[in-house]
Parts: C-alpha cells; structure tokens; sequence
C-alpha cells in the first residue's frame, strides 16, 4: 500500500491496489455511499444549482483581480496584527516556517488540516531539522503513524479498514489487542492528542478561505483539532495558496454552504473558525504561496481548476479513483482534480489517461469546474510535449486514422464484434491491456449501430 513514493505508471500502482479483490469493493462501496449523501444533501437545498454558480462566478471574479485582493489581503491583516509571507515556491515556504520555528526555538509543532503543506513536503523538512511534527486529524494522524501520505483530500485513511487502524493503534499507541471499535479507537486517539496540543510549542494550519476584506482567514474541520492548534500554543503559522482568496464573509457564507454537503453530505463543518489575528501576546504567521498557481492563471482551463475548494466530491464519485485507490496517482492529490492541477508533475506522464472522461467530477463540483475538459486537455499538452506514455505513441495515431475514417472503423467495428463472438476472452484480453485486466469483455451486438439506425430510425 505505500507504493505512492515509486515511478511507476498509474496502471502499474492500480494494479497493486486491485490484487485485493475485496478491499477494491469495500473502498469503491464507501466512496460511494458518500456521493449518495452528497446527493441526499444537495437535493435538499432547493437553490443548489444557484449556489454552484455563484460560487464558481465568485472564484473566478477573485481570480481574475487577483493581484488586487491579495494586497488588500496583506493590509488587512497586517492592520489586524497577523504577519504575513511571501513564498513562491514550496522550498522558500519551507524555509519560511523553520525560520520562524526557529526564532521561538521551537521542537514540537502541532498541525493540521494542510494539503498545501504536503505539497512543499513540510514534514520531512522540518524532521530533518530536528523538529517533531504530529498531524492532529485523526486521519492525518492514522496515516502519519503508518508512515504513508493521504490517499484522500477529506477523508485520508479512507483506504484503512477499522481492524488495520486497531492494530496500528496497539502498535504504536498501547490500546488493547485486537480492538477495533471506533469509539474506543476515537477516544484513545483523543486522549493521546490531547497531549500533544498540551506539550506543542507551535500550531499550524491549512487555509480554507483567505477574506481579502476582512484580513482573515477561514480554517474548517470536524474534530476541532485545528482551534486547539490555534488556540493553545501562543505561536500559531497558517499556509494559504493564493487561490484560497475570496473577497469578502458574503462569499464566504456561500462557499461553506457547499463545501460539507458536497464533501461528505454534512451541511456544514462542524467548527467554521475565522481567525482574524493572534491572541493577546501571541503571534500569527500566514505564509502565502504561488508555488506554480501563477503559470496555471495564465491558461484559461488550467486556470478554472484553481476554482476548486478541495471538498474531495470529484473523487467520492470517480470510477476510477474509486477503484484504483489515492496511491495509484503521481501527485499528492489523487483523484479528477489531481490530474487536473498535477499531472505536469507526473514524471510517468500517465495521470491523464487514468480518466474516462465520463463527466460525473464536473457534474458535481460545487464551483463548477470543468474537470473533464482540463484532463482531456491535459493529454492533449502531453502528447504535444512529445510525452505521451509507453505505447500511446505508436497506437494512438493509428486509432485516430481509424476513428476518422467511416469506411476503416466499419471495417475495425466488424473485426471486434466477429472476435467478441467466436474468440476465447483469454486470447483477447491481453490486447485490451490494462483496461481490460480486471474487466468482463461486453458482448458482441449482432450489428453495427450504422446498421441498426438504418433499420430502426432511418424513416
């Protein structure tokens, strides 16, 4: 399961994950049931589509005045007190926060809820620094203990079942053998962060919102953990992208609406904190990163996939993540909107194709972006790159040759359905390759669709 640090191609990391057959089905059936929620939630609020426009034309007005919201960002929480960074890269990030660490000689800092750190890799940084990290959501804190990344923005253990967890648990924080009930799980993991935020030196947090006009910035969770981060310790350090801004708490109160529902069907996060400066003798850090978000700006698709609020819908819904597991993908970010913001980071160059271009991630992304669109148009930059993978070099020209010729795709289409109907299934999957590995051959149709619309529908 920790293949996710290989450069294997996703298919090669997919297969890993599907030799079990019935964890395959337990993690596709979990996913799953979170859509159905999401669906259930969403119905329920009769203004849903209105939401998903507003909330994509507030992201993209943002973006589109960006350099102005982020100075007034600045002033304003600078007014409010809150030092404020500048990184344009996840090294000077990284470089950043040690700094600061270091200036309050600090050894333990506690965090949580940051994908954007995982992206700079803050943690190993930082441990090679001498300074001891501890991830405080659960799933964070599941995942850190197992010394593996997050397989999912929103739910990162997603992959483990409870009896795992239990074992990990008496492994590294004494519970009893052979417990697996969540509750008594949940309550020994609270009492063992709990020490944690007693004895850190620093907090941290992700960013879910950055409000320009307030000079403030949003952090959502369910367990709390963050405010205890942020409230505890009198050193507190936040990480915002420059696409987590948003105008003004009216954008805000739109954005939370859908973010939970969409997420796990929640109507909203349990703890919505705005953190508007540092406590009284304490300080406040929010480093600010491009870290590449810029050059995607100057794409207009590549720009729409920084409307994303990192609900993780796109990815409960996904037949592919689903089936194929986060660690299946080159990117810290699995999923649609990881092949949509990562895939020129995949030196395998096969993030892209681990799609069907279905559309479902586009139809239920709550800011609506078009993440099919991107991914289609992501292998349209890799193959003009010259980077196709190993294989859709030689074919996919050929393909395209038969695929805009009637005459040569009449003829393929006769050669297929002949195979399907007299063809031992063993013979043909080999040539299916990948796709058809862990796949049933459909059967043969008695005719062409030409064929059929002529008889059926041509008068």
């Amino acid at each position: 399961m920790s293949q996710a640090q290989t450069s294997a191609g996703h298919a090669d990391k997919a297969d890993i994950f599907c030799k079990d057959e019935a964890r395959v089905d337990w993690h596709s059936k979990a996913l799953w049931l979170l859509r159905q929620k999401r669906d259930r939630a969403a119905a329920a609020v009769p203004e849903w589509e209105e939401l998903r426009t507003l909330g994509s034309e507030i992201k993209l007005h943002t973006l589109t005045h960006l350099p102005q919201y982020l100075e007034q960002f600045e002033a304003n929480c600078q007014k409010n007190g809150i030092i404020v960074h500048w990184a344009k890269d996840g090294d000077e990030h990284n470089r950043i926060v040690h700094e600061i660490l270091s200036q309050h000689q600090v050894k333990k800092l506690v965090k949580s809820k940051s994908m954007l750190t995982e992206e700079c890799h803050l943690n190993p940084y930082l441990e090679s620094k001498g300074i001891e990290v501890i991830d405080t959501d659960l799933g964070e804190r599941i995942i850190q203990l197992n010394k593996q990344p997050p397989s999912h923005i929103v739910v990162p253990a997603i992959h483990l079942k409870k009896e795992e967890v239990g074992q990990l648990f008496h492994e590294k924080i004494g519970t009893e053998a052979g417990a697996s009930d969540p509750t008594y799980l949940t309550r020994a993991a609270r009492a063992h962060l709990r020490e944690q935020f007693l004895t850190a030196d620093a907090g941290m947090t992700g960013v879910n919102m950055g409000i320009a006009e307030e000079g403030a910035i949003v952090v959502c969770t369910n367990e709390g953990n963050a405010d205890m981060g942020c409230n505890l310790p009198k050193l507190t350090l936040h990480s915002m992208g420059i696409d987590k801004l948003i105008p003004n708490k009216a954008a805000a109160s739109v954005l939370l609406r859908t973010l939970a529902r969409n997420a796990i069907g929640q109507l909203i996060t349990t703890y919505s904190s705005f953190y508007h400066g540092p406590k009284p003798g304490g300080e406040m850090h929010i480093i600010i990163v491009d870290n590449g978000r810029s050059e995607m700006l100057q794409d207009k698709l590549l720009a729409e996939s920084l409307k994303c609020i990192r609900c993780g819908g796109c990815m409960n819904t996904c037949p592919v993540y689903r089936r194929s597991g986060g660690y299946s993908y080159n990117y810290f970010i699995p999923g649609p909107i990881g092949i949509a913001v990562g895939s020129k980071h995949d030196d395998t160059n096969t993030i892209p194709w681990a799609c069907t271009l279905c559309g479902s991630c586009t139809y239920v992304c709550p800011t609506k972006v078009p993440l099919h669109n991107i991914i289609a148009y992501q292998r349209r930059l890799k193959a003009e790159a010259g980077k196709l993978p190993y294989g859709k070099a030689g074919y996919m020209p050929m393909v395209g040759k038969v695929m805009s010729s009637p005459t040569l795709l009449n003829c393929a289409m006769s050669v297929a359905r002949f195979s399907l109907r007299y063809l031992p299934g063993s013979l043909l999957k080999p040539f299916a390759g990948a796709w058809g590995k862990y796949r049933e051959l459909p059967k043969a149709p008695a005719s062409s669709f030409e064929a059929w619309y002529k008889k059926n529908r041509s008068k």
